[in-house]
């Protein structure tokens, strides 16, 4: 019962970070806005980016513990998952994840 509750909790964490990201506002190449989960939702259509489910199967292959929190972020080029997690012993983790491969590029924390 308690499995199937988190797996709940994790399903509707990775619909929010997908679907209803910051209201901050995006100019796309033709001058026009785009909302960030627009811009997220193509790159996801496009194989720019793995979807959080399995990205999240391989991070807690490197981490346990409870996600807390994810964001979807482009850095310098590179889509990067950013998954906080409260270990065991309740420190908290956030490990940073290429997007499009599912591997983990750094954590912080302990």
């Amino acid at each position: 019962m308690r499995k199937m509750l988190r797996e709940n909790c994790i399903r509707l964490i990775c619909a929010l970070a997908v679907s209803l990201t910051a209201k901050t506002a995006l100019a796309d190449e033709f001058g026009k806005k785009r909302e960030d989960h627009d811009v997220a939702l193509g790159a996801l259509a496009r194989g720019e980016l793995l979807p959080l489910e399995t990205v999240l199967v391989e991070v807690r292959k490197v981490v346990s513990g409870e996600v807390v929190g994810v964001e979807l972020e482009r850095d310098r080029g590179i889509w990067v998952y950013e998954i906080k997690i409260i270990a065991p012993g309740n420190s908290m983790i956030e490990a940073h994840v290429d997007a499009r491969t599912a591997k983990v590029i750094e954590t912080r924390g302990k």
